[in-house]
C-alpha cells in the first residue's frame, strides 16, 4: 500500500488522491525487507540442521519441489526448505504470543523443525494518503468503465533510452539544433520543473506541504488555510485529468535537446505519468484503508510528528486534528460507493480495520499525541517564548480536538465500517473482482515500478530463490549448524548501532556528510497496530529533521535491532533520502521518487550488512541474509498467487502446505494479509531483486574490477526513480566499464 499524496502526479493506487504529488509518499517509509510493514508478520530462522543434512542435495530437491508444486498447480513454483512467516495481529492468537505477535518459520515435520525466536519480516512502504478537495456523492462509475483510456492516452517519452523517446522524434526542427535552440531548451524545461514542483506543492494539504518543505516561501510557494484533505471519487477521476494534461505539457519538450540531468527528470516523470494514466477507470478500487497501513493506521503518527518551528505551525496543527472526523467521513462515504459498485472489503478485512481503530480509541487526557503535543510545545519555547496562559490555552484546544473530533472519528469510521459487513462479495484477492488483475498491473507499475511484467517477475522470483538455495547449500556444508543457529549481533543499542554502520559502510558507498536524525519509540499503545520499524523523511530543505520510529513490542534488540536500523538508518532510507535530495538538480526530484527503489534499495543493503562486523560469523550473515531473501521472495510469489494469478484459500493452502508445515490458522493469516495489501511486498521483494539482478550482471561482466562503491554511486545518483528509468542507463555504465 502507498500512501499517495495529495497530487496530479504521484498518485498511486492504494489509497484515493488528493492534490499533489508525493509528500507524504516521501514523508513516511514503512520498514519492509524481512521485518514487514506489519507488526502482523514475524519470521523465525528454522534450524539449519535439516539443511546441513541435505548438503548436496539440497539443490536437487529444491529443484524437485518446484517442478512437483508446477505441476499440480501450474503456478511459479515455491520450495520446501523455504521459511514461513507465521502471522497474528493481537495477544493470544497464537499460543503465547504478545502484542508484538509471536510466530515461527516451520518446516514439514519429518524434517525435525521447530520455533525460533521471531524475526520481523518486513512489508512495502508506509505512507499514508492524504486526500484533498470537494466532497458529495458522486456518479459511481463502474470499475473497467474507462479502463481503456490509457491504452488511447498521450505517453510522453515512451522509450527511456537517450536519444530515443518519442518526444526526440517528433519535437524540434529539421535539422541540427542551434546552440542559442538547445540552451532555450534546456532552460525553458527547468522552468517547467519549477512550475510543475509550484503547482503540485501548492495545491498540497498542510500535512503534504509541511512534510516536504520548512520553507515554502523560499520555493515561490505561499500555504493556504490548513486543510487535511478530502476523499472522494470525483476528486480521483479529475486527477486522471489533470495526470493527462500533465502529460501532453510534458511532450512538447523535445527530449533530445536536454542534458542527461534533464533526461533523467523527464523519463521519471514520464514513467510516473503514465503509470498514473493505467488507473484511470479503476478508481473505486483505491484502497485508503488497511489494517496497518492504512490512512487510518498512519495519520495519528503523521499528526503526532507534525513539527512546531513557529505559533502559526501549532495552529494549523490544531485545525489540522478538528479536521479528522469530517476526513473520516468522506472516505466512509467513499468505501460505501465502493460497496455498492461490488467492491467492497470483505468480512474479515473489515474486522482488521475495526482492530486497528480501537487502538485509537485513546484516553483524552493521557495518549501519545498529548506526551507528543507537550514535548514539541516545550521544544518551541526554546525559539518563541509563551506565557502560562498561552500554553494553558492550547493544551486545553489540544484537548478539546481530541475530544471533539479525533476520538469522535475513530468511533465514526468503527460504526461505519461495522455496518458494511456483508456488504463485500470478494473474499478472495484481487483477481477475483471484474478488472482486478489490471488494477492489480497497475499496483506493480506505480507501487514498486518495476521493470519486469508480473509474468517476468514471477519467473525472478523463482530464479532468485533457487540462488539463495544453492547459497544456503555451500554455507551450510562449510559451517557447524550450531554456529548459525543461535548467532546475534553484538551492538544492541540503537545510536551505537547507527555509529556502527556508518563506519563499516565506508568504502562501499559514497560518502555523506553528517546529517542529524533521532531515533524514538513507538507508543506501547500503539506496537499491536503500527510497522516493527519507520523513517520520517527530512523536509527537501532541512535534512537534519530525520526520524526513525522502532517498535519495541516487535523488534528483538538482539536478533533484528543491527538490520532493522540498516533497512531505516544507514545505509538504507536515511542515508539513499538525504544523499538523493542533496544531489538532486530540481527538487521536483523528491516528488519522483518510486517506493520499489525506496523498498528494494533498503533492502537490499540490509543483507548487505549482515556481512558487516557486526557480531555474526561471516558465514551465519550470509546464511541470515539469504533466508531473508527466501523469505521475501516466497510471499511475493504468494501476493501474485492469491491477487493476480487467482488462487482461492484452498489453493493457496495447497501451495503453502507443500512446502511448509503450517496449521489452519498459518493459512488463513497468510491468505488475509495479502488480500488486505496486494501487491505490497513487491516493493521489496520486487526492487531488491532488480538490485541483484543489476549487481550479478556487473559482477560477472567485471570480474575482479567490479567495484561496489562505483556501483553503489550509480544508483544513488540516478536516484529512487523507476527501474525502467534505471536500467537502461545501468547498461550503458557497464558498457563504458569496458
Amino acid at each position: 500500500f502507498h500512501l499517495h499524496s495529495s497530487g496530479t502526479i504521484f498518485c498511486k493506487s492504494s489509497a484515493p488522491r488528493s492534490h499533489h504529488p508525493g509528500s507524504l509518499k516521501a514523508s513516511l517509509f514503512a520498514y519492509s525487507s524481512l521485518h514487514s510493514l506489519f507488526p502482523i508478520i514475524s519470521l523465525v530462522y528454522p534450524v539449519p540442521t535439516v539443511l546441513s543434512r541435505l548438503g548436496k542435495r539440497l539443490q536437487a530437491k529444491a529443484a524437485g519441489i518446484c517442478e512437483y508444486f508446477e505441476k499440480r498447480t501450474s503456478a511459479y513454483p515455491f520450495c520446501s526448505h523455504h521459511i514461513l512467516a507465521v502471522y497474528s495481529r493481537s495477544p493470544g492468537v497464537l499460543p503465547g504470543s504478545v502484542p508484538a505477535f509471536q510466530g515461527g518459520i516451520v518446516m514439514r515435520p519429518e524434517h525435525g523443525f521447530s520455533r525460533k525466536n521471531p524475526y520481523i519480516l518486513l512489508w512495502g512502504l508506509l505512507a499514508l494518503s492524504l486526500l484533498l478537495t470537494s466532497c458529495g456523492r458522486q456518479r459511481i462509475r463502474q470499475p473497467g468503465e474507462s479502463g481503456a483510456a490509457f491504452e488511447n492516452s498521450t505517453a510522453p517519452g515512451n522509450s527511456t533510452v537517450p536519444g530515443n523517446s518519442a518526444a526526440s522524434e517528433s519535437g524540434g526542427a529539421p535539422g541540427c539544433p542551434s546552440q542559442e535552440d538547445i540552451a532555450a531548451a534546456q532552460a525553458a524545461f527547468d522552468a517547467f520543473c519549477t512550475q510543475v514542483f509550484q503547482e503540485e506543492m501548492a495545491q498540497a494539504g498542510t500535512l503534504d506541504l509541511h512534510y516536504t518543505l520548512l520553507r515554502p516561501e523560499a520555493f515561490g510557494i505561499s500555504p493556504g488555510e490548513p486543510r487535511l484533505g478530502t476523499c472522494t471519487l470525483e476528486d480521483m477521476i479529475q486527477s486522471g485529468a489533470a495526470v493527462q494534461e500533465l502529460a501532453d505539457r510534458l511532450a512538447a519538450f523535445d527530449r533530445s535537446l536536454l542534458t542527461e540531468d534533464q533526461a533523467l527528470v523527464y523519463d521519471a516523470l514520464s514513467e510516473t505519468l503514465q503509470a498514473s494514466l493505467m488507473g484511470r477507470g479503476l478508481e473505486l478500487y483505491e484502497q485508503p484503508l488497511a489494517p496497518t497501513i492504512g490512512v487510518q493506521a498512519q495519520l495519528p503518527i503523521l499528526l503526532a510528528e507534525y513539527s512546531f518551528h513557529s505559533l502559526k505551525d501549532v495552529e494549523d496543527y490544531l485545525d489540522l486534528l478538528s479536521q479528522t472526523d469530517a476526513y473520516y467521513a468522506q472516505i466512509l462515504e467513499f468505501e460505501n460507493q465502493k460497496a455498492d459498485a461490488g467492491l467492497g472489503p470483505s468480512d474479515a478485512t473489515i474486522d482488521r480495520i475495526l482492530e486497528s481503530c480501537e487502538s485509537y480509541r485513546i484516553d483524552p487526557d493521557q495518549n501519545f499525541l498529548t506526551e507528543t503535543f507537550a514535548a514539541r510545545l516545550a521544544s518551541l519555547e526554546q525559539e518563541v517564548p509563551l506565557t502560562a496562559e498561552q500554553k494553558a490555552d492550547l493544551h486545553s484546544r489540544h484537548l478539546s480536538a481530541i475530544q471533539g473530533h479525533f476520538i469522535p472519528a475513530y468511533e465514526a469510521m468503527i460504526q461505519g465500517m461495522t455496518a458494511l459487513k456483508g456488504r463485500g462479495i470478494n473474499d478472495g484477492g484481487l483477481a477475483g473482482a471484474r478488472d482486478g488483475k489490471q488494477y492489480y498491473e497497475y499496483l506493480v507499475k506505480t507501487g514498486p515500478g518495476l521493470s519486469y511484467t508480473v509474468p517476468e517477475l514471477k519467473e525472478a522470483l523463482k530464479a532468485r530463490i533457487q540462488k539463495d538455495y544453492e547459497a544456503l547449500g555451500r554455507v551450510l556444508r562449510e559451517t557447524p549448524a550450531a554456529g548459525l543457529e543461535n548467532a546475534s549481533f553484538s551492538l544492541t543499542d540503537p545510536q551505537a548501532i547507527l555509529l556502527d554502520l556508518q563506519e563499516q559502510m565506508k568504502g562501499l558507498f559514497p560518502e555523506l556528510s553528517q546529517c542529524g536524525y533521532e531515533v524514538r519509540q513507538v507508543p506501547s499503545c500503539l506496537e499491536a497496530s503500527l510497522s516493527p520499524a519507520f523513517y520520517l523523511t527530512a523536509p527537501v530543505d532541512d535534512r537534519d529533521q530525520n526520524v526513525i520510529y522502532i517498535n519495541g513490542g516487535s523488534t528483538d534488540s538482539r536478533k533484528d535491532l543491527y538490520t532493522t536500523l540498516a533497512h531505516e538508518g544507514f545505509p538504507g532510507h536515511l542515508y539513499q533520502t538525504v544523499y538523493s535530495r542533496t544531489h538532486a538538480k530540481t527538487p521536483l526530484s523528491a516528488l519522483l521518487s518510486c517506493s520499489g527503489a525506496n523498498e528494494g534499495w533498503a533492502t537490499y543493503v540490509e543483507n548487505i550488512a549482515c556481512t558487516f562486523d557486526n557480531g555474526l560469523s561471516r558465514a551465519a550473515g550470509k546464511y541470515r541474509a539469504h533466508m531473508r531473501s527466501l523469505s521475501l521472495c516466497v510471499h511475493g510469489l504468494l501476493d501474485i498467487g492469491i491477487n493476480y494469478d487467482g488462487w482461492d484459500e484452498a489453493r493457496a493452502g495447497e501451495f503453502i502446505r507443500s512446502c511448509f508445515q503450517a496449521d489452519d490458522q498459518t493459512v488463513r493469516e497468510l491468505w488475509q494479509v495479502m488480500i488486505d495489501n496486494p501487491a505490497n511486498y513487491l516493493e521489496y521483494c520486487g526492487g531488491y531483486i532488480e538490485y541483484m539482478d543489476m549487481r550479478e550482471q556487473a559482477e560477472a561482466a567485471l570480474g575482479s574490477r567490479f567495484s561496489p562503491l562505483d556501483f553503489h554511486k550509480l544508483l544513488l545518483d540516478l536516484g529512487p526513480v523507476p527501474f525502467s528509468v534505471i536500467r537502461p542507463r545501468f547498461t550503458a555504465w557497464l558498457e563504458e566499464q569496458g
